[in-house]
């Protein structure tokens, strides 16, 4: 079955940096785009980053663009998300989602546990 299983968070200062990873299995990796989400307490949960299946197109909301990027390794069934000049508004879980499809365009369908990432001096 599908497994994702999130690695990589932690408390860091603000403006640090801290480089998540999704280790997949399960499913065939390469054929399918990926994203990380994120949810802080008693809000939402939002896409924060997406990756089209051959990694070639990503894309970003205007509150992480230029300070997160996503890259997968294909060979490694693993996608990242670096995150630098980390907020204290970036305080939450973490979350990576496996796409519907090859495009980063598709919806998500399954979803990891999450990991912690806390932003406080």
């Amino acid at each position: 079955q599908v497994q994702l299983v999130e690695s990589g968070g932690g408390l860091v200062q603000p403006g640090g940096s801290l480089r998540l990873s999704c280790a997949a299995s399960g499913f065939t990796f390469s054929a399918y785009a990926m994203s990380w989400y994120r949810q802080a307490p008693g809000k939402e949960r939002g896409r924060v980053a997406r990756i089209s299946a051959d990694g070639h197109t990503t894309g970003y909301p205007d509150s992480v663009k230029s300070r997160f990027t996503i890259t997968r390794d294909n060979p490694k069934n693993t996608v990242y998300l670096q995150m630098n000049s980390l907020k204290p508004e970036d305080t939450a879980l973490y979350f990576c989602a496996k796409g519907r499809g090859p495009s980063y365009l598709s919806g998500d369908d399954y979803w990891g546990q999450g990991t912690q990432v806390t932003v406080s001096s």
